[in-house]
């Protein structure tokens, strides 16, 4: 089993070839709008999604404390998919939710703009300067919304484990290239290793999401991570007292492991509305 993430360029074939790899492998093909819904149901307005979704923030939404509860149902959602197995995930930063599973394989595509203007003028019957406005105003949210969420530069191709050109490569070309990657790549013991990992994030994300959404814990950027039998917990509070409060709560919400503290504590910190 591995999972695959595309990450891809507007007009870079990322959902056609996505598709197809999904037909060669018998995988699942998670598309855009079941993420969304799967957002939704999980309990995020469709309302505020629209502002936060596979975009730049503006100044007052990556200010608003919508900001991090839309990342921590993302998150979920992804998590959630991934563990359903043999999936493909597209975009949504997926990749850097994903990067430390070993039977992870993270693909981006790109293309010439020239191509992928030609692309979009004759999908939507569009002249040029429509094509590259699209094009750039695509580029920017993308680039954005992996700054402001995940601190990844898009263009640092190492967070890949291949860089396609679908201008140089036809649909089926490239799907069978990601078919050989998956048949050939990922080994029994990534696979099982991936799994557990995968377990681990879950349960962290869930805890979570636990503290902040039912507990109403006010710990800002707050995440959980398992470091063997103990999990830390990571964000920024305004008092010791939230601290304390955090730790007493996860340990009753996973009385299996040790409870410990990486919070940091800044006095004049406040919420965002």
């Amino acid at each position: 089993m591995a999972i695959i993430t595309i990450s891809r360029q507007v007009a870079a074939l990322g959902d056609e070839v996505a598709a197809a790899v999904a037909r060669k492998i018998g995988y699942k093909f998670i598309t855009k709008k079941e993420l969304e819904s799967r957002i939704v149901e999980l309990g995020f307005s469709a309302e505020k999604l629209k502002k936060y979704d596979e975009k730049k923030p503006g100044f007052f939404a990556s200010l608003a404390k919508g900001r991090d509860e839309y990342l921590h149902y993302l998150q979920t959602a992804v998590l959630e998919s991934a563990q359903e197995g043999n999936c493909i995930l597209i975009g949504r930063g997926a990749f850097a939710i994903l990067e430390s599973l070993p039977n992870l394989i993270s693909l981006r595509f790109v293309a010439k703009e020239d191509v992928r203007m030609h692309r979009l003028m004759k999908e939507f019957d569009w002249n040029e300067k429509q094509a590259l406005q699209r094009i750039n105003e695509s580029d920017v949210n993308r680039f954005g919304f992996h700054k402001s969420f995940f601190n990844v530069d898009l263009s640092d191709a190492s967070h890949f484990l291949m860089v396609l050109n679908t201008g140089l490569f036809s649909e089926e070309t490239a799907a069978s290239a990601i078919e050989s990657l998956v048949k050939y790549y990922v080994t029994p013991d990534m696979e099982k290793a991936g799994e557990k990992r995968l377990e681990e994030l879950v349960k962290c994300q869930h805890l979570v999401n636990k503290l902040v959404f039912e507990h109403k814990l006010n710990v800002e950027f707050l995440r959980a991570e398992i470091d063997g039998s103990s999990i830390i917990l990571q964000g920024v509070a305004d008092s010791k007292a939230v601290v304390e409060r955090a730790i007493k709560l996860a340990a009753v919400e996973v009385p299996e492991y040790n409870v410990t503290s990486a919070i940091s504590v800044v006095q004049d910190f406040r919420t965002h509305l």
